[in-house]
């Protein structure tokens, strides 16, 4: 990998070259991942995906700052975000005091909130006072028990019109670029085209300035379920219970350790 990717770096790919962003969430994979990745996300999708929970709410400040220590570790000169977890940004105050402490206690270069209009003066706050911001808009795991599930954004007018409102609320208020996820695709186009900022699709079509994609799907590690907007670059489960299967059936004969194994 060559020189780390800045704020000004990223911007300027906007239109011109696609960002690639996938999560990250221990140095070994974070290592596998730095040489194609232009930036690794610290999601709190690790709630899911890493501690097994149903969904991202329990997500804790502390388990995010340990994860985004660790990404660091395995990718140091890789551009890392930290998701903010659910419940640490309810306001200016309580929002600045806790990224603070992640700027503090990590090397990450950034938080990423998720909200739109709603949450505007939070990410000015903070980028007010020196955190760099990316936002989230669309649909928004951390609301998904208000909201009754996981709904793809921007079926209607009123959605639509919504969402752009959101998108240039969150880039006035000085994010640098945004993720949008869960919305359909020609909305998410239309909304990347209407702020100078880049915007990242998830589930979001191909209109946008990039893709991220939570590793354990892309990877094919994740078996209960496959998201829509996913595509599988590797059968990643069968490929390691058929390692470990193989590993089990050695030690049971007693063909491992073989000599070149052993001191």
């Amino acid at each position: 990998m060559g020189n780390k990717l800045t704020i000004s770096s990223i911007q300027k790919r906007k239109g011109i070259d696609p960002i690639v962003m996938i999560t990250a969430y221990d140095a070994l994979f974070a290592n596998l991942f730095a040489s194609e990745a232009d930036i690794l996300l610290v999601g709190d999708s690790l709630n899911m995906s890493f501690a097994g929970n149903s969904d991202t709410i329990s997500a804790t400040l502390e388990q995010m700052i340990y994860h985004t220590n660790a990404v660091c570790n395995g990718a140091p000169k890789s551009f890392v975000v930290c998701d903010m977890p659910f419940g640490t940004y309810l306001n200016k105050e309580e929002a600045l005091k806790n990224a603070i402490k992640v700027f503090q206690q990590t090397p990450a270069d950034c938080v990423k909130i998720e909200g739109g209009a709603n949450k505007a003066d939070i990410v000015k706050h903070l980028t007010d006072n020196g955190i760099a911001v990316c936002g989230h808009i669309g649909l928004l795991p951390q609301s998904v028990r208000s909201e009754g599930g996981y709904k793809v954004k921007g079926k209607t007018e009123q959605e639509k019109q919504q969402l752009l409102e959101d998108a240039k609320a969150i880039e006035a208020a000085g994010a640098f670029c945004m993720v949008i996820e869960g919305t359909k695709a020609e909305v998410a186009t239309q909304i990347a085209k209407s702020v100078s900022i880049p915007v990242i699709g998830i589930g979001a079509g191909s209109g946008v300035d990039g893709q991220v994609l939570v590793f354990s799907d892309m990877l094919g590690f994740f078996e209960e379920f496959t998201p829509k907007f996913v595509k599988k670059y590797l059968d990643g489960a069968s490929l390691v219970k058929d390692a470990v299967a193989q590993y089990a059936k050695e030690v049971k004969s007693r063909a491992f350790p073989k000599e070149e194994h052993t001191y």
